[in-house]
C-alpha cells in the first residue's frame, strides 16, 4: 500500500513539471487563501481614478506619484517576467504566484491562467498594483469591513490546528484574537462599489467607506512578505529556517488544498522567500510613535526617521493641531505608509470642495530600485514590454520622477562614521539594509585609499570590468564588457546581502519525482565563463555539500547566510518565528531573548602608505550575476516567455547595468567638523572632507565655492546639505532656513 501511494505522489507532481506549455489550472501546492479569481467584479482602471484624483498637483496627488512607483510598473517589471520564465519551467503553474502580485487586476479577474501569464490583457491588466486593488482590501482577520472569503480560502488563523513549537509548548489560535494571514497577495477584498480609506470624511463622488486598516502596521504586510506555498508543503523543511517553529502540512503533491501550508500557518512561518514585512514586524519600529522621535537613539533622529517627523510636523499653515498624528487625532506610527506614503500638505482630489489636509498621504510608495525605471522606458522604446506597451508622455515624466525619489529614499537609508580604524554603517530605515527582493540586490563597501601625494594606492569593494563580454542584443556596441563587482570573496570585500539555497535532502526529493526534469538544471553559472557550477542532480547526489545558493526561488528552501544589518530593536524571538533571523543568527549581537543591534562595525584595514580614505556605502538592485542566471537559465521550453532573458539582458545592458548607487559617505581618519577654506584654499583640493559634509569634489561643495542662494539648488539632496537652507516640500524648492 505505501509503495502505491508513493506511485500516485509521483504521477501527480510529474503532471506539474511538463516542458513546454504553462498550466491552464493553478495547481494546489500554488493556491493560497483570501479573494478568489472572479469572485469580485472586476478592479477598476486607475484611467477611471484619474479623473478627480489626477491631473491638478503632481507633488500631492496620488494618481501621478503612484504612476512613477514600481507599484504601478509591477505588471511591466521586466526581472517579473525574465523569473517568471525560470518559475514556471521550474515548477509548471507557479506563474499564478507571481501574478498574483504583480498584476493585481489581471488575476482578481480570472487571466492568470495559462499561468505564463499569456492571458493577460496588454491594456487592462498592466499597471500592476492598482488603485481599486488597495482601496478595495479589507483586513483578513474580519475585525472591520468582511471581504469575500469562502472556506477553504479563508486568510487569517481562525480554524488554524493546535501545534507545538520548538520549545515544547502546545501553541493554539486564539479565536478572540484572529490573525490575519498577511503575505503573498492573500487580499481580503471588498465585495461592493465603496472604495475604503483612511478619512471618515471626504467629498467623495463615489460611495466610500472610512478603514482603520489602511493606517494600520498591518497593510502593506499583504504583499510585502512573500512565501513560497509549494515549498512549503512540499520541501522537506517547508522552506524555513531550522530554529523555526513546526509547519503544518500535509506534504502530498496535488493534494486537497485543505491540508495545505498556505492554508494551515501565518504566511511567514513557511517558505521564505523575502521578508520585508516581518523584518520591520520583529523590530520596535512599528511600536514607536512619530510623536516618540526624539526618544529614539540620537544617531537614528536622521534619514528616514527623520524625513517622516519632518514630513508629519510639516504644517505652515497650523491647521493640524495633533501633529505629527493624523488630524483628526489618530496616533500616528513609523509605519509602512509613514514613510513610504509621507503626509503632504493639499488636496487628494481636484473637486472644488475638497478638503484641504496636512496629512494627504503621498502614494509615493517608493523603494529603492532607482533603475527599473529605465529599464521599462528602454524596452517600450523599442517594442519589447511583455506587457502595457505604447507609455503616454504623463507615465513616461511620472517614472523618471520615481527615480529621483528612489535615489532620495537610499540618501535616507544609511548613515556612515569613523572611528580610529572603525567604520560604522547604521540602518535607518524600518527593516533589514537592504531588504526587498533578494535576488542580485546587494549593498556593500567602497573604500580608496590614498597616500600623502593624493594617489590611490588600493580599493576595497571596487567594482568594474571583470573580463568579460556578451553580445549586446539590440542597440550601442555589438560586444559589451561587464562590471560586478571586482572580487566577490576578498578579506576586505564587505557585501550585505541574502542567499537562498536548495538543500540536498529537497533535491533528492525533487529527482525522486521526476529525475530527467530536475536533475539536469543548473543551480548556477560561472560569472566569467558561464559553464554550470553543478546542478540539481549532482546536488541530490551528495557531491556539492549539504546545500547549494541557487538563484531558482520558487525552489529555494534554505538561507544559507544573511548579513544585512537588522532594523531598530529587532526581537531575536520575533525574528525567529518570523524567520528572519540574521544567518549565522549571532552577528550583530543576537542571543536568544535579546534584541539585535541596528548598525554594523567593520574594521579597516589601511594598506602600506596610506594616509587617507574616502568611504562610500554602495546599492546595486540587479546584478550581473543575477542577469546572467536569467539569460542563461532561461531554456525557451515555454514559449511564451522565451525571449523574457534575452530582454532582461538587453535591458541591463544598454541602461548602465544597473550602476551603483551612493547612499552614504564618509573618510578616513575621522573629519574635522571644521569648515573648508575658502576658493583656492589647499583644503579645497585634498580629496578629503574636511567638514563632514560628505563632500569631496571642489566642483561639488558649496563651502569651497562663493556662497550659493539657497534658491539656486534644484535638488532637496543639494539643498538640506547647505546648513543654511532647508527644501520646502509645499513649495517644491529650497529657501532659507
Amino acid at each position: 500500500m505505501k509503495k502505491l501511494f508513493l506511485l500516485s505522489v509521483v504521477l501527480v507532481l510529474l503532471s506539474f513539471t511538463g516542458a513546454g506549455f504553462a498550466a491552464d489550472t493553478v495547481p494546489t501546492d500554488i493556491q493560497q487563501p483570501g479573494t478568489q479569481p472572479q469572485e469580485v467584479s472586476n478592479l477598476e482602471s486607475p484611467n477611471k481614478c484619474d479623473n478627480c484624483h489626477g491631473g491638478f498637483d503632481p507633488n500631492v496627488e496620488p494618481n501621478y506619484n503612484w504612476r512613477g512607483s514600481m507599484m504601478a510598473q509591477a505588471g511591466r517589471d521586466p526581472i517579473f517576467w525574465a523569473t517568471m520564465a525560470i518559475a514556471e519551467q521550474d515548477f509548471d503553474g507557479s506563474g499564478d504566484l507571481c501574478i498574483r502580485c504583480h498584476s493585481t487586476a489581471g488575476w482578481i479577474s480570472g487571466r492568470s491562467t495559462p499561468t505564463d501569464g499569456s492571458g493577460l490583457n496588454n491594456n487592462i491588466d498592466a499597471d500592476g498594483v492598482e488603485c481599486d486593488f488597495c482601496h478595495t482590501s479589507t483586513n483578513p482577520d474580519n475585525s472591520e469591513h468582511l471581504g469575500v472569503m469562502f472556506e477553504p480560502f479563508i486568510a487569517n488563523d481562525s480554524g488554524d490546528p493546535c501545534f507545538t513549537d520548538i520549545y515544547g509548548a502546545e501553541i493554539c489560535p486564539d479565536p478572540d484574537n484572529v490573525q490575519g494571514y498577511y503575505g503573498s497577495g492573500m487580499s481580503s477584498l471588498w465585495g461592493d462599489s465603496d472604495k475604503l480609506g483612511p478619512y471618515l470624511e471626504a467629498a467623495a463622488r463615489h460611495k466610500m467607506m472610512q478603514s482603520k486598516f489602511h493606517r494600520d502596521v498591518d497593510f502593506c504586510g499583504t504583499c510585502h512578505d512573500v512565501s513560497n506555498p509549494a515549498v512549503g508543503d512540499l520541501a522537506h523543511n517547508s522552506g524555513t529556517q531550522p530554529t523555526a517553529d513546526p509547519v503544518i502540512s500535509d506534504g502530498t503533491p496535488g493534494g486537497p488544498v485543505d491540508g495545505k501550508a498556505a492554508f494551515n500557518n501565518v504566511p511567514y512561518k513557511y517558505g521564505v522567500v523575502e521578508r520585508t514585512f516581518s523584518e520591520y514586524k520583529a523590530s520596535l519600529v512599528p511600536q514607536t510613535l512619530v510623536s516618540a522621535y526624539t526618544d529614539l537613539p540620537p544617531e537614528l533622529q536622521a534619514g528616514a526617521f527623520k524625513a517622516a517627523y519632518d514630513a508629519a510636523m510639516y504644517d505652515p499653515d497650523n491647521i493640524n493641531p495633533n501633529k505629527p498624528d493624523y488630524e483628526d487625532g489618530a496616533e500616528r506610527y513609523f509605519s509602512c505608509q509613514t514613510c513610504h506614503m509621507p503626509p503632504r500638505n493639499g488636496k487628494g482630489c481636484n473637486k472644488p470642495n475638497a478638503p484641504q489636509r496636512t496629512d494627504v498621504p503621498q502614494h509615493d510608495m517608493t523603494g529603492g530600485n532607482y533603475w527599473m525605471g529605465d529599464a521599462i522606458l528602454y524596452l517600450d522604446s523599442i517594442g519589447k514590454l511583455r506587457l502595457g506597451d505604447r507609455l503616454n508622455d504623463i507615465q513616461i515624466t511620472a517614472i523618471q520622477d520615481g527615480k529621483m525619489r528612489a535615489m532620495e529614499t537610499l540618501n535616507e537609508a544609511a548613515s556612515l562614521s569613523v572611528s580610529g580604524d572603525t567604520v560604522k554603517v547604521v540602518n535607518l530605515t524600518g527593516h533589514k539594509l537592504i531588504s526587498g527582493y533578494p535576488e542580485g540586490r546587494r549593498m556593500w563597501l567602497n573604500i580608496k585609499w590614498y597616500n600623502a601625494n593624493g594617489d590611490l594606492v588600493h580599493e576595497d569593494g571596487a567594482y568594474g570590468p571583470i573580463g568579460v563580454t556578451v553580445p549586446n542584443p539590440a542597440g550601442g556596441p555589438d560586444v559589451v564588457e561587464v562590471e560586478s563587482i571586482l572580487d566577490l570573496s576578498g578579506s576586505n570585500t564587505k557585501i550585505y546581502e541574502v542567499h537562498p539555497a536548495i538543500t540536498k535532502e529537497w533535491a533528492q526529493t525533487l529527482i525522486a519525482v521526476n529525475a530527467d526534469h530536475y536533475g539536469p538544471i543548473p543551480l548556477g553559472y560561472n560569472r566569467y565563463t558561464g559553464a554550470d557550477e553543478g546542478t540539481i542532480g549532482e546536488l541530490a547526489s551528495g557531491n556539492l555539500g549539504p546545500y547549494q545558493k541557487t538563484f531558482h526561488f520558487v525552489l529555494n528552501n534554505h538561507v544559507a547566510d544573511d548579513n544585512r544589518i537588522p532594523p531598530y530593536g529587532m526581537i531575536y524571538e520575533e525574528a525567529r518565528k518570523r524567520n528572519v533571523l540574521p544567518v549565522p543568527a549571532n552577528q550583530y549581537g543576537g542571543t536568544p531573548g535579546g534584541t539585535y543591534d541596528y548598525w554594523d562595525e567593520v574594521n579597516l584595514s589601511p594598506p602600506d602608505g596610506a594616509v587617507s580614505a574616502t568611504i562610500d556605502l554602495l546599492y546595486q538592485p540587479t546584478s550581473w550575476e543575477y542577469i546572467q542566471f536569467l539569460y542563461l537559465g532561461s531554456n525557451g521550453s515555454i514559449p511564451f516567455l522565451a525571449e523574457e532573458g534575452i530582454n532582461m539582458l538587453d535591458a541591463w545592458l544598454n541602461n548602465g547595468m544597473a550602476a551603483p548607487y551612493t547612499m552614504a559617505s564618509t573618510v578616513w581618519p575621522a573629519c574635522d567638523p571644521e569648515p573648508e577654506g575658502p576658493p583656492g584654499d589647499a583644503t579645497c583640493s585634498d580629496s578629503i572632507d574636511n567638514d563632514c559634509d560628505g563632500l569631496t569634489d571642489t566642483a561639488e561643495d558649496p563651502d569651497c565655492q562663493v556662497q550659493m542662494q539657497c534658491s539656486d539648488y534644484q535638488n532637496k539632496k543639494d539643498c538640506n546639505a547647505d546648513p543654511s537652507c532647508k527644501w520646502d516640500n509645499k513649495q517644491n524648492m529650497c529657501v532659507n532656513r
